[in-house]
């Protein structure tokens, strides 16, 4: 068998070169699967923790978020919200689970309230 020469080799590298440029022009830009009008999970999460710091520093210092969820009007309260657990690290069996609600539009915070 005769190995032939490949000849496609500079697409390729023209390729990777195109996908470094859009990546490196795109990285500030906004993402457009993520519905405007309300902040980043990951934000709600941060939020939220330096709520529960700044309310009481020593109880809450190795908490960290479980998880996030968007919650709609009307699904349990009037406004839409972030809806996040919190849990001592590392795990405690939720038995010191906290939730904590932020708005959705800006991140205020609504209510810190035990699960459940």
């Amino acid at each position: 068998m005769i190995a032939r020469p490949r000849r496609f080799w500079p697409l390729y590298l023209v390729w990777i070169a195109v996908c470094a440029i859009l990546f490196l022009l795109l990285r500030g830009a906004e993402d457009p699967s993520r519905r405007s009008g309300r902040i980043r999970p990951s934000d709600a999460g941060e939020r939220a923790l330096a709520a529960l710091r700044d309310r009481d520093p020593a109880r809450f210092s190795s908490y960290e978020v479980i998880h996030v969820a968007f919650a709609r009007a009307g699904e349990g309260a009037a406004e839409r919200r972030w809806v996040i657990l919190c849990n001592r690290g590392p795990r405690s069996a939720m038995d010191d689970a906290i939730v904590v609600e932020l708005r959705a539009e800006d991140g205020a915070l609504l209510r810190i309230r035990k699960p459940g």
